[in-house]
């Protein structure tokens, strides 16, 4: 039997089929399944993962921002195709190039983010206030929220926002969506360890730029599991240590520096995710509209609501955790599934207010790009139904607006108190 070498195909045979005598040995047929099994598994993974990036992200092996029509930037920057062509004769704005097949004007990322910060003045930073950070949340896998998180970073750059992207999360999904594999790419200095450990009280070492213009990112890898055993040993070591507040300490060198902050949290209830959520200042929570889906977010509330009153007793200066927002996020909306409206309804039910007025569909357009290392915005050319792929982008569009709008209003808010 010969093996496929195409990435989607698993690679499948006997011991005495593999080249590596180690690996022959720890596949040999036997009861036990010992570390040296698993360790020659995690090996054979990682292998498979890289191998897939570099043919889906061939020739570069790295992942490159889309390029934007006139059409797009118009909508955009909220005129229209004419008004765009008129104002690339007055040159003082990014023109773009023509296209040599065709004669048709594009935009690079960089340039369409230069028009959009020159026609969405109002949705900008107000000069003397800071970043807006926002933590993604839920204590259950599987529920779009690294996706979301990238979306929202992508989706907020390119409307204008200067976006600083935190994986927090050990499996790094949020650092692989933007084209980095955490286990042979991402050293301890690219992430927030230094800061769990004590080395470091500023997050600014660890930031690295992405292939998407406007968007920096703090990375994540497994070893980042050595947090969750480094901040409560700092704390018994240390009683002036605040544990849950190292992350948020870390941010202040900053905060002045992004428009928006966005963390991706692990989908538990730990030291690092208690970290995330207390360095945010709005919390975004998606949940497909499932009966064990819901289930988990009434445990998310319940433990979040103990740990802060727990949390805010212990504050030596009596400060007390707020948000500035909090919104729920129906995602991954399956309109065949039978008893999703019936959760839906109990969704609205539940969350009233908090819950985005929009649905994130299940659509081939997300589960497609989600296995090429890409979300809706990465799509430069859609070769399914237009349809669908209008639905999913309109969806996320929507969703992206209305956390903008949550952003802005937060800036007024804080503007008004000062």
């Amino acid at each position: 039997m010969s093996t496929s070498s195409d990435p989607r195909t698993p690679v499948v045979g006997t011991g005495n089929q593999v080249a590596n005598n180690a690996y022959s040995q720890a596949f040999a047929p036997r009861s036990a399944i010992n570390m040296q099994r698993i360790q020659a598994l995690a090996t054979r993974a990682a292998s498979m993962v890289e191998q897939i990036r570099g043919r889906l992200l061939a020739p570069e092996s790295r992942k490159i921002a889309p390029t934007y029509s006139t059409a797009q930037l118009a909508v955009l920057c909220g005129v229209d195709k004419a008004h765009v062509n008129y104002r690339v004769t007055k040159g003082d704005l990014p023109s773009g190039k023509l296209t040599p097949s065709g004669g048709k004007r594009e935009f690079t990322l960089a340039e369409a983010r230069v028009w959009a910060q020159a026609y969405r003045q109002d949705k900008m930073r107000p000069n003397g206030q800071r970043a807006i950070c926002m933590a993604i949340a839920n204590f259950k896998g599987g529920v779009s929220k690294t996706t979301s998180a990238m979306v929202l970073a992508q989706g907020l750059s390119l409307r204008g926002h200067r976006v600083l992207a935190i994986d927090i999360d050990p499996q790094g999904s949020l650092t692989t969506l933007h084209g980095v594999l955490p286990e042979t790419e991402v050293t301890e200095e690219m992430t927030i360890s230094s800061l769990c450990h004590g080395t470091s009280n500023d997050i600014t070492p660890a930031i690295r730029s992405t292939y998407w213009d406007g968007i920096d990112l703090v990375a994540a890898a497994p070893f980042l599991f050595s947090a969750e055993f480094a901040l409560p040993a700092r704390q018994m070591s240390d009683s002036s240590v605040r544990f849950w507040d190292v992350l948020n300490q870390g941010l202040e060198p900053v905060r002045d520096l992004y428009d928006l902050i966005i963390i991706d949290t692990p989908p538990s209830l730990s030291y690092v995710t208690i970290n995330g959520l207390w360095a945010a200042d709005g919390v975004v929570v998606p949940v497909p509209p499932s009966g064990l889906d819901f289930a988990s977010s009434a445990q998310f509330w319940s433990l979040l609501a103990d740990l802060g009153a727990n949390l805010d007793q212990q504050d030596p200066e009596g400060a007390q955790k707020t948000f500035d927002f909090l919104h729920i996020l129906l995602s991954r909306v399956d309109h065949t599934d039978a008893a999703s409206p019936a959760v839906r309804q109990w969704i609205q039910a539940t969350y009233g207010e908090f819950v985005l007025p929009v649905e994130i569909p299940k659509t081939s357009v997300t589960s497609n790009k989600a296995a090429e290392f890409a979300t809706v915005y990465d799509i430069q050319k859609y070769d399914g139904s237009a349809k669908t792929y209008k639905r999913a982008a309109d969806a996320y569009d929507r969703f992206v607006d209305l956390v903008e709008e949550s952003v802005v209003e937060a800036w007024r808010g804080r503007a008004a108190g000062a």
